[in-house]
């Protein structure tokens, strides 16, 4: 058995909204959604934040023990199931899964608990579990099928969705609710990215255009919060209820580097690539943008250009490229979701998100990056989304037009 995999929902709790569309068009007209956080942290720090109203999906009761990044996951799987015309009971319950990338779990319980001065909420270990968030989930909508939580630092929720795609593609499960979740934006976690020395540095008032992927004065990324997931199904089982099929998922690599923890490595990416091509039974010419990793810092970007150069080829000038944490931050366990997701409305829609705040690229980023004036792609049929992750593990997801 080996099923065609479709997306059929798309939902999103982003730092420019909780609407796919409203955040595909704030990308394409350049808005960035990163601020100035945290006035009171020795360095300046900076962030991309959701304008979240919890009282639309908890109530005040609910809301116990339950931490924001399991909040934002509720609604992002909420909206991509209303997206996908699903609901409770139009399922076999032990026939759907929940596969959901997290990096860091609930940043907020923990933070509390270390500076609560003795004081710590029984709720604490619930609250900040990894796994806390597809529980939610899978308690929302009375998954009874498999319910997994994927912990791959950046790749979380790209490999999230790989996973559940091969289960619909074997047809383990009928529908997969795949995405993921993160929500780091406390004092604490701030503080331990900025002693890493991977954080963007700028000047008072120019946060919002701190990150420049591939940049010649590029100096690192900024964090983001929020959510994203898709819903899968066969093509078979999409065509059966007349679902809206936005993609089908074609192919997906993954690698590891086997390297080093930090320090990300070209020929490990580049296995991922092919092995996503391969699977999508494509050629490198065939795929005609790539939502790259893009973390704007100094040896990462280089880095990612080389295994794009490596399997690319003399086809690498046809590639067109950009990396939206320019704009949107950098969501770490729910990056690769929230990338897929752009990367699914940029090849239904034919319109490429830009590469923003990059002036001057660096030589060693030699790309086609994608401009603020010219993001039309009438002609793309296959995109990719790429997440390489801390500890060296590298996803890439291939998508054709449905």
């Amino acid at each position: 058995m080996n099923h065609e995999v479709c997306v059929t929902g798309l939902g999103v709790m982003a730092p420019h909204g909780g609407e796919p569309g409203t955040l595909f068009q704030a990308l394409l007209d350049g808005q960035s959604a990163i601020q100035s956080i945290f006035p009171d942290l020795p360095k300046p720090a900076a962030a991309a934040t959701v304008a979240f109203d919890e009282t639309r999906w908890f109530t005040k009761l609910q809301l116990a023990g339950v931490d924001r990044v399991s909040q934002l996951a509720v609604a992002a799987a909420d909206l991509a199931m209303r997206d996908a015309g699903l609901a409770m009971g139009d399922a076999d319950p032990e026939r759907v899964g929940v596969y959901a990338g997290c990096g860091m779990g609930g940043a907020a319980a923990l933070e509390a608990a270390y500076r609560g001065n003795g004081r710590v909420s029984p709720l604490t270990i619930p609250a900040f579990m990894p796994n806390a968030p597809a529980a939610h989930v899978a308690m929302r909508h009375g998954v009874q099928g498999p319910v997994i939580t994927y912990s791959v630092a950046c790749a979380s929720s790209s490999v999230a969705i790989a996973e559940a795609a091969k289960a619909i593609q074997r047809g383990e499960v009928d529908v997969a609710i795949a995405g993921g979740s993160e929500a780091l934006i406390v004092p604490g976690v701030v503080l331990a990215w900025q002693a890493m020395q991977t954080l963007a540095t700028f000047q008072p008032g120019e946060a919002a255009g701190a990150v420049r992927p591939f940049a010649s004065d590029r100096s690192g990324f900024a964090l983001g919060e929020g959510a994203a997931f898709l819903v899968l199904e066969s093509a078979e089982r999409a065509r059966s209820r007349d679902a809206r099929s936005y993609a089908t998922l074609a192919g997906w690599g993954l690698s590891s580097d086997a390297t080093h923890l930090t320090k990300p490595d070209a020929p490990g990416q580049a296995r991922a690539l092919r092995a996503a091509l391969r699977q999508a039974g494509l050629q490198p010419r065939d795929v005609g943008y790539c939502n790259a990793h893009g973390t704007a810092t100094r040896i990462g970007d280089v880095v990612e250009r080389n295994a794009l150069a490596d399997v690319w080829g003399d086809d690498l000038d046809q590639l067109r490229v950009s990396s939206t944490k320019a704009l949107h931050g950098h969501l770490l366990g729910a990056a690769g979701a929230i990338e897929a997701l752009i990367t699914v409305l940029a090849l239904q829609r034919r319109q490429l998100p830009p590469n923003a705040n990059c002036s001057e690229i660096d030589p060693a980023c030699s790309l086609n990056l994608v401009t603020q004036n010219d993001t039309g792609a009438p002609a793309l049929d296959a995109a990719m989304s790429n997440s390489f992750a801390f500890g060296g593990t590298n996803s890439v997801l291939l998508f054709r037009r449905a």
